[in-house]
């Protein structure tokens, strides 16, 4: 049996962490979306053995233990003692190590799809608990709609959708380690965003609003390591983007645009300064 399962990108529309925890992890307070830029993953149950086989297009992604989509996998395979193995096969859309969540994405991909092929009857909510083992992005992947997100990345509270909007992804040549961000948090030296002030935004449906209270408190950490942020920040502003902002521990910036002809502006600027340059939509 096979199926394919659709991995959305996702964007931090406001991204904070106002402590850790004991054993290390951060705590967090999210606004997130997904957009339609997507990556294909294609799941196919074997019963001759149980191995699990991860291939993809893309030269950057590690094909064994350290691959996210094989974790799931083998998570599920695990935990519910499933005696059949599994082909995954990966369509890259999505740039790697970016701070859009691709490989997260890919593995709550294979957990829903895993979740129907292997009939395992899991609430989201399951899954998504599931999914804090892998990483802290995948809870909100399994749902890949814009929410709300708090504790360790598992408390997920769905939105309404966001006001019409279009968003501009750019993503500079550097790839950012997401842990090397993470161990320079100073607590007392961040900024937080007001992500309350975020919310009522959404829930009013006004994009203006929005523009003007999305923050992400770990940009200042990785835009310092990696000028070209907030050098791709100032373009996107200066073609014309109602806010702009770098996603997850970065280095990906997106614009927010509320016009469509104004975000093509934005998208056609920005490819003359950099390579991976995408124009995409909110998903409903």
């Amino acid at each position: 049996m096979q199926l394919i399962e659709k991995a959305p990108a996702k964007i931090n529309l406001g991204l904070d962490t106002p402590y850790h925890h004991q054993d290390g992890a951060e705590e967090w307070n999210m606004v997130m979306t997904s957009v339609d830029l997507a990556d294909y993953v294609e799941i196919q149950t074997l019963t001759k053995h149980k191995r699990i086989r991860v291939a993809s297009d893309s030269g950057f992604l590690p094909n064994d233990q350290r691959n996210l989509a094989f974790q799931a996998a083998h998570l599920l395979q695990t935990k519910y003692h499933v005696d059949e193995g599994v082909n995954i096969r990966i369509k890259k859309n999505i740039p790697v190590a970016a701070g859009l969540g691709g490989g997260s994405s890919d593995a709550a991909a294979v957990l829903r799809g895993l979740n129907q092929l292997w009939q395992l009857n899991l609430s989201w909510q399951e899954l998504a608990e599931l999914g804090l083992q892998i990483d802290s992005d995948v809870p909100y992947c399994v749902y890949g709609r814009t929410a709300h997100v708090r504790g360790r990345g598992e408390r997920i509270t769905p939105l309404s959708k966001l006001p019409a909007a279009w968003v501009v992804l750019a993503k500079p040549k550097v790839s950012v380690s997401t842990p090397s961000i993470l161990q320079q948090i100073r607590y007392d030296q961040l900024e937080h965003p007001d992500i309350d002030a975020l919310l009522r935004a959404v829930r009013n449906q006004d994009i203006e609003a929005m523009c003007a209270v999305m923050g992400n408190a770990l940009e200042p950490l990785t835009s310092h390591r990696y000028p070209e942020i907030t050098q791709l920040k100032q373009q996107m502003m200066k073609f014309g983007a109602d806010a702009a902002q770098m996603s997850g521990t970065g280095p990906t910036v997106f614009g927010l645009c509320g016009k469509q002809s104004r975000a093509q502006r934005v998208f056609n600027g920005m490819k003359g300064f950099c390579r991976e340059v995408y124009l995409v939509r909110p998903l409903p």
